[in-house]
């Protein structure tokens, strides 16, 4: 009975929010005597006009077409809409309540797990982030050795299927622990730690190798119909990735597994991309050499050894950058941390304060990711053609005081409202009862 009860208090804390989907664009929208923030060509003080979710034309002045709504900014900003390049978001809602998690499935091996079809639309957590200018996600599973598929979605959508803007966009692997670990609170031998270890990547060898089978064995059916065997969804989910048209994210952040991870990858031939890379200033010329990027998570994590600088973890994306590796920067990608994509904008601004070029810095978070994660044709800038999701602010969203205005996705004009500004307005009122806020 007391579980019934609490699934019910947690089911009325994480309803849906009261904030409906937006129509699709209807007419020409006109932005007008604003700073348009390109990020591929540059800060043009003028307009930008978008019609039927796409933008039409950047430039200085810009005659509004017929029917068209102009909006005059009075020279307020307008960006891309950021990018999470790596994300649990619309997967889990309460991490310590079982009930709203949706982002991994039992066992170790799940290539065929799609992230897509378990995507919330409603929930909570994806006004409060898309306030903060995060209006797309690469939303990805995250459990196992083989998590699944990710998908790349945009933040408004009445279901998945309209969410999603490109499933899939790779295979995510957690790859395993190349040390050998004496603390936590279940300690276990080094003997089995090395067994496990060897256990993992021999099974990730054999993944490819068993993909690679079965592609050729799918190709020889096509030639002759006659020979058809049932498909294996697991193997059938592995053809684009063994044959190198979409990457591999592994997930790893120590030097031993980054160094690992690419020569699993040249061994076998595949497009892989590092994610987390808390290591990856350590192995530059490796990553370079190969042509791996990197997907960088949490600049404001705290350093990995005792003999690393502070500021380690702050500066590596300059470090990255001067030496010439292609990445992007990310909030937490754990499942778990789905609520710290609204700081993405905050990771992106604390590398910019410890050497980050602050042009870089916000590319980082927009255009760079768009290129890492094969979207840059719809998304990332502000050029003809390209998608009209972004957003207008008052300022610098490298700047924490920035305030987001106003947000489009796809031309849609979307609601501003979230959780935080209701509950700010609640209490703002309770305290102008009492008196102690004043008019």
């Amino acid at each position: 009975m007391k579980r019934i009860i609490l699934i019910l208090l947690f089911s009325t804390l994480i309803s849906a929010n009261e904030q409906i989907p937006a129509p699709p664009q209807k007419q020409p929208i006109l932005l007008k005597n604003g700073l348009i923030h390109t990020v591929s060509n540059g800060l043009i003080n003028g307009a930008i006009l978008f019609e039927k979710g796409k933008i039409t034309r950047v430039a200085k002045n810009i005659a509004p077409p017929e029917g068209a709504q102009v909006i005059d900014l009075e020279g307020k900003h307008v960006y891309p809409g950021l990018i999470a390049a790596v994300s649990g978001i619309g997967l889990i809602e309460i991490s310590a309540v079982a009930v709203t998690n949706d982002h991994s499935e039992r066992g170790t091996f799940n290539p065929n797990v799609r992230a897509n079809v378990a995507y919330n639309p409603d929930s909570e957590i994806i006004p409060t982030t898309r306030s903060n200018g995060v209006l797309i996600a690469n939303v990805a599973p995250g459990s196992g050795l083989v998590s699944g598929q990710s998908s790349i979605m945009m933040m408004d959508g009445w279901t998945w299927e309209n969410a999603t803007i490109v499933h899939p966009s790779g295979l995510h692997v957690n790859w395993p622990n190349m040390g050998i670990r004496t603390r936590g609170r279940f300690p276990m031998s080094s003997k089995r730690q090395i067994e496990q270890r060897k256990k993992s990547l021999k099974s990730l060898d054999d993944m490819i190798l068993s993909g690679r089978a079965y592609a050729r064995l799918r190709k020889t059916q096509s030639l002759k119909a006659e020979e058809y065997h049932d498909e294996d969804l697991r193997l059938e989910s592995l053809i684009p990735y063994v044959q190198k048209k979409l990457p591999i994210y592994i997930h790893a952040n120590e030097v031993r597994q980054i160094e690992a991870a690419v020569h699993w990858a040249n061994r076998h031939d595949l497009k892989i991309i590092i994610v987390g890379g808390k290591d990856a200033w350590r192995t530059t010329d490796l990553l370079i050499t190969n042509k791996v990027p990197v997907i960088y998570e949490n600049v404001t994590n705290l350093p990995s050894r005792r003999y690393e600088d502070y500021d380690q973890a702050y500066k590596a994306p300059a470090l990255l950058h001067s030496a010439g590796v292609q990445f992007c920067i990310a909030s937490s990608g754990s499942a778990g941390a789905a609520y710290k994509v609204r700081n993405l904008p905050n990771q992106a601004a604390m590398a910019a304060a410890y050497g980050l070029p602050r042009d870089v810095a916000l590319r980082s978070i927009t255009l760079s990711v768009a290129e890492v994660i094969g979207i840059d044709d719809k998304v990332g800038s502000l050029e003809s053609g390209k998608d009209a999701t972004l957003f207008i602010s008052n300022g610098d969203p490298l700047e924490i005081r920035t305030n987001v205005l106003q947000v489009y996705i796809q031309g849609r004009k979307i609601d501003m409202n979230d959780r935080h500004k209701t509950l700010y307005n609640k209490y703002q009122e309770k305290y102008r009862q009492l008196g102690i806020l004043q008019e």
